[in-house]
């Protein structure tokens, strides 16, 4: 089954872990369990399968020439890999939202500028208490 590793982006598990909300810190620690003993369990698998020894079969198998009918098809047999089709979209998704982002806090920073302004201006008001007196 491992017979093809396939290439993984590696996780940056600390910068994960300051994103995840306080509330959700079991979650995360269990998927990260989880990824880590998966992680093990395909490490310890052999690049390839071991090869199968037909001669050992042709000589155990009884009916004559099931063995090679086996072999020709286990040799004709391919798995076709499933085609990412996922990482363009979300790669898409991802650049939308940061130019979301920019823009966002592109305006923030106007408003803030304006509040800023406006904040001044009340500043250099004479106090509500000292209106209407005569000095």
């Amino acid at each position: 089954m491992a017979g093809r590793r396939v290439a993984v982006k590696a996780i940056d598990w600390l910068a994960f872990a300051e994103r995840v909300p306080p509330n959700q810190k079991a979650m995360f620690v269990g998927l990260k369990t989880r990824n880590d003993n998966l992680a093990a369990r395909l490490a310890v698998l052999p690049e390839k399968p071991p090869a199968i020894d037909w001669s050992y079969y042709r000589t155990a198998v009884v009916k004559a020439g099931m063995v090679d009918e086996f072999e020709k098809k286990f040799s004709a047999l391919t798995i076709p890999e499933p085609v990412d089709t996922q990482t363009s979209k979300i790669n898409a998704q991802e650049a939308e939202s940061n130019k979301q982002a920019a823009e966002y806090i592109q305006a923030s920073k106007s408003r803030v500028s304006q509040y800023e302004k406006e904040l001044e201006k009340l500043k250099n008001m004479i106090p509500f208490d000292q209106i209407g007196r005569a000095h």
